[in-house]
Protein backbone atom coordinates (compact mmCIF):
# COMPACT_ATOMS: atom_id res chain seq x y z
CA UNK A 1 0.00 0.00 0.00
CA UNK A 2 2.90 2.30 0.81
CA UNK A 3 4.43 1.70 -2.63
CA UNK A 4 1.19 2.58 -4.41
CA UNK A 5 0.86 5.91 -2.62
CA UNK A 6 4.55 6.64 -3.17
CA UNK A 7 4.24 5.99 -6.91
CA UNK A 8 1.06 8.08 -7.11
CA UNK A 9 2.80 10.92 -5.25
CA UNK A 10 5.79 10.80 -7.62
CA UNK A 11 3.61 10.81 -10.73
CA UNK A 12 1.43 13.63 -9.41
CA UNK A 13 4.41 15.76 -8.37
CA UNK A 14 6.09 15.34 -11.77
CA UNK A 15 2.81 16.24 -13.49
CA UNK A 16 2.52 19.29 -11.23
CA UNK A 17 6.06 20.40 -12.19
CA UNK A 18 5.29 19.99 -15.89
CA UNK A 19 1.99 21.87 -15.65
CA UNK A 20 3.51 24.66 -13.57
CA UNK A 21 5.92 25.70 -16.33
CA UNK A 22 3.27 25.69 -19.05
CA UNK A 23 1.22 28.81 -19.85
CA UNK A 24 -1.84 27.37 -18.09
CA UNK A 25 0.04 26.98 -14.83
CA UNK A 26 -3.05 27.21 -12.65
CA UNK A 27 -3.84 23.61 -13.58
CA UNK A 28 -0.78 22.49 -11.58
CA UNK A 29 -2.60 23.01 -8.31
CA UNK A 30 -4.76 19.89 -8.69
CA UNK A 31 -1.90 17.36 -9.12
CA UNK A 32 0.13 19.21 -6.49
CA UNK A 33 -2.62 18.75 -3.91
CA UNK A 34 -2.99 15.12 -4.97
CA UNK A 35 0.79 14.64 -4.61
CA UNK A 36 0.72 16.17 -1.13
CA UNK A 37 -2.15 13.93 -0.02
CA UNK A 38 -0.59 10.75 -1.43
CA UNK A 39 2.81 11.77 -0.05
CA UNK A 40 1.36 12.31 3.42
CA UNK A 41 -0.34 8.93 3.35
CA UNK A 42 2.89 7.26 2.16
CA UNK A 43 4.86 9.14 4.83
CA UNK A 44 2.42 8.05 7.53
CA UNK A 45 2.54 4.42 6.37
CA UNK A 46 6.35 4.42 6.19
CA UNK A 47 6.62 6.08 9.59
CA UNK A 48 4.30 3.44 10.95
CA UNK A 49 6.59 0.70 9.63
CA UNK A 50 9.71 2.51 10.87
CA UNK A 51 11.49 3.16 7.56
CA UNK A 52 11.13 6.55 5.93
CA UNK A 53 12.35 6.66 2.35
CA UNK A 54 14.06 9.66 0.79
CA UNK A 55 11.82 9.41 -2.27
CA UNK A 56 8.83 10.55 -0.24
CA UNK A 57 10.73 13.64 0.88
CA UNK A 58 11.78 14.22 -2.72
CA UNK A 59 8.13 14.20 -3.84
CA UNK A 60 7.35 16.81 -1.19
CA UNK A 61 10.25 18.89 -2.53
CA UNK A 62 9.00 18.63 -6.13
CA UNK A 63 5.48 19.50 -5.08
CA UNK A 64 6.63 22.57 -3.15
CA UNK A 65 8.65 23.71 -6.17
CA UNK A 66 5.62 23.26 -8.44
CA UNK A 67 3.42 25.24 -6.06
CA UNK A 68 6.06 27.97 -5.77
CA UNK A 69 6.35 28.31 -9.57
CA UNK A 70 2.57 28.36 -9.94
CA UNK A 71 2.20 31.00 -7.23
CA UNK A 72 4.98 33.12 -8.74
CA UNK A 73 3.43 32.98 -12.20
CA UNK A 74 -0.04 33.81 -10.92
CA UNK A 75 1.22 36.84 -8.97
CA UNK A 76 3.73 38.36 -11.38
CA UNK A 77 2.33 37.49 -14.81
CA UNK A 78 -0.35 39.86 -15.94
CA UNK A 79 -2.80 39.05 -18.67
CA UNK A 80 -3.06 41.82 -21.22
CA UNK A 81 -6.11 42.13 -23.40
CA UNK A 82 -5.21 43.13 -26.94
CA UNK A 83 -7.08 45.62 -29.06
CA UNK A 84 -10.03 43.68 -30.43
CA UNK A 85 -10.93 46.24 -33.07
CA UNK A 86 -8.06 45.11 -35.30
CA UNK A 87 -9.11 41.52 -34.94
CA UNK A 88 -12.71 42.37 -35.82
CA UNK A 89 -11.58 44.27 -38.94
CA UNK A 90 -9.42 41.34 -40.07
CA UNK A 91 -12.28 38.92 -39.46
CA UNK A 92 -14.72 41.07 -41.45
CA UNK A 93 -12.21 41.41 -44.29
CA UNK A 94 -11.57 37.66 -44.46
CA UNK A 95 -15.33 37.03 -44.39
CA UNK A 96 -15.85 39.40 -47.31
CA UNK A 97 -13.03 37.71 -49.25
CA UNK A 98 -14.57 34.31 -48.62
CA UNK A 99 -17.98 35.53 -49.86
CA UNK A 100 -16.34 36.95 -52.99
CA UNK A 101 -14.58 33.65 -53.68
CA UNK A 102 -17.85 31.78 -53.27
CA UNK A 103 -19.63 34.16 -55.62
CA UNK A 104 -16.90 33.68 -58.24
CA UNK A 105 -17.50 29.95 -58.28
CA UNK A 106 -20.07 28.99 -60.85
CA UNK A 107 -22.04 26.05 -59.66
CA UNK A 108 -23.74 25.78 -63.08
CA UNK A 109 -20.51 24.67 -64.71
CA UNK A 110 -20.19 21.67 -62.45
CA UNK A 111 -22.15 18.74 -63.76
CA UNK A 112 -23.00 15.83 -61.60
CA UNK A 113 -22.92 12.62 -63.55
CA UNK A 114 -24.80 9.51 -62.68
CA UNK A 115 -22.80 7.90 -59.93
CA UNK A 116 -23.91 4.62 -58.55
CA UNK A 117 -23.48 4.38 -54.85
CA UNK A 118 -23.30 0.85 -53.61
Amino acid sequence: MKKIFTILAIIASILAIILSVLPASNLAIIPAILALICGLIAFYLSKKSGEIKKIIQFTFFLTIIALAITTYKSIFNTVEVANTEDLEKKEAKSEEEAIEELNELDMDEIEIEDISIE
